[in-house]
């Protein structure tokens, strides 16, 4: 979630904390009664601490195969934020309009929410490493027939679509295998995760800009090829990892003790007999709906229209930095309740429609854009680190998969609400009302039990299953 992201994606232990020693007290969650255990669990004085940066804790993150990890991540989200304005200008070059262009990118986003479960069982059955090469060359492949199309002149836009779909189900393959290879490379998975999260942010800060730059100097086919090397580079990178063995109960199923069908339903199983997961889920549908759904496209047309292109940019940039700052915070505090934090920070999203729904200046918006990329990235790496930390690594990346289909479903719900209602209501309303429905959002999640009292896995022993 993601935030697709996004959004992502069981840990070791946390770093050295410098607070005093707290008192222990026992602690039993609502998930915990339903399935009849208990646990005993550390609870500081305060919800959170700041980590003291050591020798010690950096090693728990940063190692030669978790560089070369980071930096195929690195490189893959380079290529995610240059592959849209490439597909836009090339298709607008050649005669088409933006329905093409919706169309093509639509494709993609298609196959990848449809099949990421299914790649989610595929990650678990098989070894990750290899599907993850796999899918990287597939995207390579597709990447370089888009470059050839594109040089060429000939464009048709259903090869171009054919490709993008085949691209999407690539990153279905894909996106699942993220979740357990980051705890199996980094003892603090915390951490880790902060790092590929301030990864992704310069991509976002840096994509647009050498999309742009590709596109003027050389053309759209161009940037297709560099796409196509970007991932030919993910895929060295995973070559070259050495990934650590699995637990012998964590490895991938053995083909013959279990079906297809089977693992399906087991990954279901495991995802809702968690209630702060799929509370999560739920309520994060709502958020796609009323906040991040019309945010996107009603702040660019009402940026645009009222202050220039040039301003759009900057807002960009603005939220870029705040996410950033957001994944140096998670590098640093460590919550106890780490859900509860992360909604918490969320709560600043809000400031980023309702600066651009209530006319503030240019100054207003790209400090209200900062404040939400902060508290994005916050969350974003809470969110992560806990289901990497609190579900069974066999299970790991279907649930991961499920967390992903789950969490971009209504996205093109609330986007295409959002047209509609700016002809009722006003962009200005709209996005005003999504500002507050982004505290309505956090509230939901801090009403839950099971989430805002989800203790960190790394602060207590593991509970009997």
């Amino acid at each position: 979630m993601t935030g697709v992201s996004s959004k992502g994606e069981a840990y070791g232990a946390s770093a050295e904390d410098i607070s005093p020693a707290p008192a222990r007290e026992v602690a039993v969650s609502a998930d915990d009664v339903a399935a009849g255990r208990t646990s005993e669990t550390v609870v500081p004085a305060e919800d959170v601490t700041p980590r003291r940066t050591s020798e010690a804790a950096v090693s728990a993150v940063w190692s030669r195969d978790f560089a070369l990890f980071f930096v195929a991540r690195a490189v893959a989200a380079l290529g995610h934020t240059v592959l849209p304005v490439a597909l836009a200008a090339g298709l607008l070059q050649h005669g088409y309009g933006a329905g093409a262009v919706g169309l093509a990118m639509a494709s993609s986003a298609a196959s990848f929410a449809g099949l990421v479960v299914f790649g989610g069982v595929i990650a678990d059955r098989f070894d990750t490493r290899k599907v993850m090469i796999g899918a990287d060359l597939v995207r390579l492949a597709t990447q370089t027939l888009a470059a050839a199309l594109f040089f060429s002149g000939h464009v048709v836009l259903w090869q171009i679509c054919a490709l993008g779909f085949v691209n999407g189900v690539a990153g279905a393959l894909f996106q699942p295998g993220v979740a357990s290879t980051v705890p199996r490379l980094a003892r603090d998975v915390q951490g880790a995760n902060g790092a590929i999260r301030i990864a992704e942010a310069g991509a976002q800060l840096a994509g647009p800009a050498l999309a742009g730059l590709l596109v003027g100097f050389a053309s759209a086919g161009g940037v297709f090829a560099v796409d196509a090397a970007m991932y030919a580079v993910s895929a060295l990178c995973l070559l070259a990892l050495r990934l650590p063995p699995r637990a012998p109960d964590d490895g991938p199923v053995p083909r013959a003790a279990s079906t297809f069908r089977a693992d399906l339903v087991t990954g279901w199983r495991e995802f809702r007999a968690r209630t702060w997961l799929w509370g999560v889920i739920a309520i994060w549908g709502l958020y796609m709906i009323s906040v991040s759904g019309p945010t996107v496209p009603l702040v660019a047309t009402e940026v645009v229209q009222d202050h220039g292109p040039r301003a759009y940019g900057l807002v960009n940039s603005a939220l870029g930095a705040g996410t950033v700052v957001g994944g140096l915070l998670a590098l640093r505090l460590r919550p106890h309740r780490m859900l509860r934090a992360g909604s918490i920070a969320l709560v600043g999203f809000g400031a980023f429609p309702a600066a651009v729904g209530a006319g503030l200046g240019v100054p207003a918006m790209m400090a209200g854009a900062a404040v939400a990329g902060t508290g994005m990235a916050f969350w974003s790496v809470m969110w992560s680190t806990s289901i990497q930390t609190q579900v069974p690594p066999d299970a790991l990346n279907r649930i991961h998969a499920y967390d992903v289909a789950g969490s971009l479903a209504l996205m093109p719900v609330g986007q295409a609400l959002a047209g509609p209602s700016a002809a009722a209501l006003g962009a200005d309303h709209v996005l005003l009302v999504a500002g507050a429905m982004s505290l309505v959002v956090c509230a939901a999640l801090l009403s839950v039990p099971a989430i805002r009292n989800l203790v960190r896995a790394d602060a207590a022993p593991a509970a009997p299953r």
